[in-house]
């Protein structure tokens, strides 16, 4: 049976279209950052230190991403 995927695409064409390691990690820093805007600019309260706490985690993954590549951090 081949493989399919949600969208109809093939296997092969979703694969093609994945981020490369850096551009996931660079993503990943800007979804760090806009999370920080965010909760500095105090949306969700009630979620306030759990979304806190979510943000340091996401940090020292990339943090810990980027010293396993060898790479700096821009």
């Amino acid at each position: 049976m081949a493989p399919s995927s949600v969208n109809g695409d093939s296997a092969q064409d979703a694969a093609a279209e994945q981020p490369s390691t850096p551009e996931l990690l660079e993503q990943l820093r800007s979804d760090r950052l806009w999370l920080l805007q965010q909760i500095d600019a105090g949306r969700w309260p009630d979620l306030r230190l759990d979304l806190a706490a979510l943000e340091r985690e996401l940090g020292q993954l990339l943090e810990q991403a980027q010293e396993r590549l060898g790479s700096p951090q821009p």
